[in-house]
């Protein structure tokens, strides 16, 4: 049986990781959980599962939960919470499926620990990941992918040597505005962003794939995880979701991994790898339900944040540090109705212009420019 810690779940990618958990009782245990403020949530993680360590993001959740919980759950909070969590020491793989820059400290603690990673946390790996892949080799520590992207990928190189790579191609499927001119996205709503066409995720990476950043960002994840430049790297519109990406040779072969839109299977599969389980919830593909699957070039004029992100992880150093900073920041004010959805792309590149690049920056920089980004992109008053 393996032991599961987890970072962030009552999140999106959290709660279908207890699916899985749920659904492969024989098979899974989990030993620690982490979560933010959702407390009664948290509640009936407790009571289902009965972690031995949970933390939450604030003192006081945590000081009411210790008189609800059982006594053999410890109750912490806030950033060392999330450490012990992380480096639980009864457990086998951390997944890390807390949102945001947050997930950097305790991935690396993590990888410190020699615990194996499911990593969904793709801003660990954006704001660092010249960092996070060091101490990963170091250690000889796993970091398996959980975003379907990356899992498509290395799932598509089982068995392969990576020096026969061509080229990788990540499918997105163009996020809820696919259809819409940049003229159209004047004066959309904060709901009409929300409502994906594919994917039931949470509220920020929805809006992250309305902007095309979720998948800038998984551009230069894919780089550090599989060590292709960013020229070899390639976006492709794919409406349906069912490719979920492709790994090209030199020897022209493409090999791509399909399935239906539920990220319980990479996940699932980050669990089991090298085996694989049998799933008898969700789904199954069926080709000759779709009849057709349909692919278009990116628009790089009209996605601008998946230029931003190629043209920062081509820059390097602290340059996506910024990226990944500034976008979270500015979703964040468009989720508060201070900022228009167009506004976004536009908060993003006044970070970029405003930075000049570290070329290696250690934690302690990445932290600094991380807040000093933030606090950058709220202050800027926009008309």
């Amino acid at each position: 049986m393996k032991k599961i810690s987890l970072l962030g779940a009552t999140g999106s990618i959290g709660l279908q990781t207890l699916d899985v958990i749920r659904e492969n009782k024989e098979q899974f245990e989990l030993t620690a959980i982490s979560a933010g403020r959702n407390i009664g949530e948290t509640k009936k993680i407790i009571n289902e599962f009965s972690p031995k360590i949970v933390s939450v993001q604030l003192k006081e959740d945590a000081l009411s939960l210790e008189n609800e919980v059982p006594s053999g759950t410890r109750v912490l909070w806030g950033e060392e919470g999330l450490l012990e969590v992380a480096c639980h020491h009864d457990a086998d793989v951390l997944v890390n499926a807390v949102l945001g820059s947050v997930g950097l400290y305790p991935t690396l603690q993590a990888i410190e620990a020699g615990k194996t990673i499911a990593i969904a946390n793709k801003e660990t790996l954006v704001t660092a990941g010249h960092i996070v892949m060091e101490a990963a080799r170091k250690k000889n520590v796993p970091l398996l992918p959980v975003d379907s992207e990356h899992s498509a990928i290395f799932q598509c190189l089982q068995g392969e040597n990576q020096k026969n790579i061509e080229s990788l191609i990540i499918t997105a499927s163009g996020g809820s505005f696919r259809d819409r001119t940049r003229a159209e996205l004047e004066g959309v709503t904060v709901d009409e962003a929300l409502n994906h066409p594919n994917w039931s995720m949470g509220a920020k990476i929805t809006i992250d794939s309305a902007t095309m950043m979720n998948k800038g960002l998984e551009v230069i994840e894919a780089h550090w995880l599989f060590g292709i430049p960013f020229e070899d790297i390639k976006v492709l519109l794919h409406r349906e979701s069912i490719i979920h990406s492709m790994v090209e040779f030199h020897d022209s072969s493409v090999m791509a991994q399909l399935g239906t839109p539920d990220m319980r299977v990479p996940i699932q599969y980050a669990l089991t790898y090298p085996d694989r389980f049998e799933r008898n919830h969700g789904s199954r593909l069926n080709l000759a339900e779709f009849g057709k699957l349909h692919f278009e070039e990116m628009d790089f004029e009209r996605f601008r944040c998946l230029k931003y992100s190629f043209d920062a992880g081509k820059a390097g150093g602290s340059m996506p540090a910024v990226l990944n900073a500034a976008n979270e920041a500015a979703v964040a004010r468009f989720l508060n109705g201070e900022i228009s959805f167009l506004q976004i792309e536009t908060l993003i590149e006044k970070a970029l212009e405003k930075h000049e690049l570290i070329k290696q920056p250690d934690l302690e920089t990445i932290r600094s420019i991380d807040s000093d980004t933030r606090r950058f992109v709220n202050s800027i008053s926009l008309a």
